[in-house]
């Protein structure tokens, strides 16, 4: 594949990704919490929890960690999971009226949401091999920051603003790892705790 056409591919897989999987749920969230619609709130709920290992990869991204191509594939694909995973939502959800313009909505956007994630981790695996020091500096690894970067330096100018102080890479890197750490420890908690307990069921979780 032409670096152009690669980089284009990936411009457009960040763009999809910021309506896909932050733009509509952010809405369908709001949405969901003034028609108090439970099932859906705990979808958008979950879904939102997994999904923040997205905002993870990005801030490590942002300070040049190698793992950060790799966990984009993970958080991609958790992101699948978490929207079909949990038995009695499924039910819940389909049980709902078909047309109502809320669940609609919602049975769009998972399987919108659904083949993007799996497209976008297929095109982000190409740059796992990026996690190797020595292609890091190629041009097709780079573009994978630059998107990144430029939400960096939006931050910092904020972080500027309110605080006085600079948003670096380094900083930005620093918060990942305490970030994933903490999602970390959550996630095998759930695995080891909460899954053989209740198994697919999501409860009020």
């Amino acid at each position: 594949m032409s670096e152009p056409l690669y980089r284009s591919l990936v411009w457009l897989d960040v763009r999809l990704g910021v309506l896909c999987a932050v733009g509509v749920p952010l809405v369908l969230l709001v949405w969901a919490a003034l028609r108090r619609q439970g099932a859906l709130l705990r979808l958008l709920g979950l879904y939102w929890k997994v999904a923040s290992l997205l905002l993870i990869a990005l801030l490590l991204h942002t300070g040049d960690q190698p793992v950060a191509y790799g966990l984009v594939v993970v958080a991609l694909v958790l992101i699948t999971l978490s929207l079909w995973f949990w038995v009695d939502l499924n039910e819940e959800l389909a049980d709902l009226p078909p047309w109502r313009p809320l669940p609609l909505t919602v049975r769009i956007w998972r399987w919108a949401l659904t083949i993007f994630a799996l497209g976008s981790a297929v095109l982000a695996s190409t740059a796992v091999g990026c996690m190797a020091g020595a292609l890091r500096t190629s041009s097709s690894c780079l573009v994978w920051r630059q998107a990144p970067l430029q939400v960096n330096a939006a931050v910092d100018g904020v972080f500027d603003f309110v605080l006085g102080g600079d948003w670096t890479p380094l900083i930005a890197a620093i918060v990942g790892y305490l970030a994933l750490f903490a999602y970390g420890v959550g996630f095998v908690q759930w695995l080891m705790l909460r899954l053989p307990k209740q198994g697919r069921v999501a409860g009020e979780f």
